[in-house]
């Protein structure tokens, strides 16, 4: 019988589940890391929540952990290296608190509307200030949601019930799927400029670390009111402070901070801000929901292999694993180019198998496949639950094998429409490293480096020295340089892999080259 370690609080449900499907429980909470080591070797499963952490030494005192399982979205409490290299499965619940998180949200709009926590303040001091605190209605207010994901839509829905009029800023958030949740999709500028509310719901990147700042608020709708449930450093904190004491922006609300525990903050003291000690999924309801997520999904693991919302292996048999590890590689890789290439939102993913790779288990491969597409702009995605993400934005995603014969021993090609356009990317492998052979209908072959450029230029002499002197001049070295054209030899694609990273000046430098039509910075 597998025996599972509860080490942080979880609903009482959460040892129900796990005793019906044969699983032995003990619950253990607040241990030192020191008392976790000297007992963790008995057990094959290890259920927390963000007190408990999972950290190298105690992964390897964990002589019979098969899985580790987070009772909620994030995973820093976990050394997730650590665990793949020991072979131990890290899950989590990604979707079990989008409800509760939604709710906070609005209550933080309502309170920040009507000067909630200020009135209230003030009333138990025994004062009697009713026209000081003079609020807003929402009620035909434009709310703008940077970032419209599970949490967002939910957010968007609410905020209509409230006959708030709701318009989004998201490059993954297709035409199609914006119709269906009644939302008006919108690039950042618009967004800035028309909201009289903005709520953030995008995960953090390098994309939007830092997302409003000072040139951004200023964009912004005066009297504009903000609030942050998402994650911190997604807002300059001191810039947001510097616009509320202007008086541009009329108020904050505040439930994640760049650094947490937050026990000091520019923001703090302000009245025209309201703050919460990061609440988003502090409910019964959200607590049991990942308590009893995080049960089913390891007790379906320890007792039947079954893996579900894993962050660091494929959703494979242990049969299929050593097989598919070439091509999930290749997937993974084809899927990332063609994410990068997309310029809207995704409507639509075609996945073609041909040859070798039609005849193995193509599930994962295009789950592959969609992990390496989404993961760059949504925080969260794996292998697993990336088919899951694609539903519930109206991706449309389908997978062809083709019986005929073909030039390479085994094709894999990734189709993606989105809006404004189309791009496919084909590849193979050259025994078990990865190859592009085709962008479109041009036939090359290149390697994929962590660094790539990529060119579309019209065929033409001149371009390959003019590009080899700037990028030397810029101290840029290449390292390959691969080049292909369509058949009627008018148009040529470029991919170029480089030792140095490039910047945005340097890009619009290469932009500028005579006969480039586009090009694209490439990161895998």
């Amino acid at each position: 019988m597998p025996k599972v370690l509860i080490s942080d609080k979880l609903s009482p449900q959460a040892v129900e589940v796990f005793k019906s499907r044969g699983v032995e429980v003990d619950l253990k909470t607040g241990l030192t890391e020191a008392q976790l080591i000297e007992i963790i070797g008995q057990y094959d499963g290890l259920a927390i929540r963000s007190a408990t952490k999972v950290t190298a030494n105690v992964l390897e005192a964990a002589t019979k952990l098969k899985v580790v399982g987070r009772a909620g979205i994030g995973v820093d409490n976990v050394d997730v290296k650590a665990a793949t290299a020991r072979g131990v499965v890290v899950m989590n619940t990604p979707f079990g608190n989008s409800v509760t998180t939604a709710e906070h949200t609005i209550s933080l709009m309502m309170a920040m509307a009507r000067q909630i926590p200020a009135a209230n303040a003030s009333t138990h001091a025994g004062k009697w200030e009713k026209s000081k605190f003079m609020g807003v209605e929402m009620a035909g207010k434009v709310l703008g949601l940077i970032g419209c994901g599970n949490i967002g839509s939910i957010v968007a829905d609410r905020a209509q019930g409230l006959k708030m009029k709701v318009i989004a800023y998201d490059p993954f958030l297709s035409a199609e799927r914006a119709v269906a949740i009644n939302v008006e999709k919108v690039e950042l500028d618009a967004l800035l400029s028309r909201a009289d509310f903005i709520s953030m719901h995008t995960p953090m990147t390098d994309a939007t670390r830092h997302l409003l700042n000072k040139q951004t608020l200023a964009k912004t709708k005066k009297g504009v009111r903000i609030v942050n449930c998402a994650r911190g450093g997604l807002i300059v904190e001191a810039d947001l402070k510097a616009a509320i004491e202007s008086g541009h922006v009329a108020a904050a609300a505040f439930d994640v901070f760049e650094e947490e525990p937050a026990k000091e903050n520019v923001l703090f003291g302000m009245e025209q801000v309201v703050c919460t000690p990061h609440l988003g999924a502090s409910t019964n309801e959200a607590q049991e929901n990942v308590a009893i997520q995080v049960a089913e999904q390891m007790a379906e693991y320890l007792t039947a292999g079954t893996v579900t919302n894993a962050l660091n292996m494929p959703s494979v048999s242990a049969e299929d694993a050593l097989r598919l590890k070439p091509y999930l590689d290749l997937a993974t890789r084809l899927g990332g180019f063609a994410g990068q290439m997309a310029t809207g939102g995704l409507t639509k993913v075609l996945v073609e198998y041909e040859g070798a790779v039609a005849e193995l288990n193509t599930k994962p491969l295009t789950a592959a496949a969609l992990n390496g597409l989404l993961a760059p702009l949504m925080e969260g995605v794996n292998m697993v639950n990336a088919p899951v993400v694609a539903k519930e934005r109206n991706i449309d995603v389908s997978e062809v094998l083709h019986e005929r014969t073909v030039d390479y021993k085994t094709l894999m090609r990734v189709t993606v429409t989105f809006d404004g356009g189309a791009f496919a990317i084909s590849g193979t492998l050259f025994g078990d490293q990865p190859r592009v052979v085709a962008l479109g209908e041009v036939m090359l072959e290149a390697s994929l480096g962590s660094r790539m450029l990529y060119i579309a230029n019209e065929d033409k002499p001149g371009l390959i020295g003019s590009l080899g002197q700037l990028l030397g001049e810029a101290k840029v070295n290449i390292a390959n340089f691969h080049l292909g054209r369509n058949v009627e030899a008018t148009d040529a694609v470029a991919l170029i892999e480089v030792d140095q990273a490039m910047d945005a000046k340097l890009l619009e430098k290469v932009n500028k080259l005579q006969g480039v039509k586009a090009s694209r910075l490439l990161q895998f």
